[in-house]
């Protein structure tokens, strides 16, 4: 353990944001496999409607730095091919 008072509150301050970043990165996770599922069972509302919810919520984790935004445009563009692939 840190003896500066200064460390001790980073140390707090860390921990509170990796249990956070960890759930978002959670969320993001399911709402992609929300997507998978939709297309596997051939249901294209669903399919685009999960898919508008992901994009939404990568954009919105990309902004708050916890994942990098290539990294939330690469999903993207994976979640999108995935469901027009179920239109064409």
């Amino acid at each position: 353990m840190a003896n500066i008072k200064s460390q001790k509150k980073r140390i707090k301050t860390n921990e509170k944001r990796r249990i956070r970043n960890r759930a978002v990165k959670s969320e993001l996770k399911t709402s992609v496999r929300h997507v998978r599922d939709a297309v596997a069972a051939g249901d294209v509302e669903a399919a685009q409607e999960a898919a508008r919810i992901a994009c939404r919520r990568l954009d919105k984790a990309a902004g708050k730095g916890i994942i990098h935004k290539n990294q939330a445009a690469n999903r993207k563009s994976g979640v999108m091919a995935l469901v027009n692939s179920m239109t064409k």
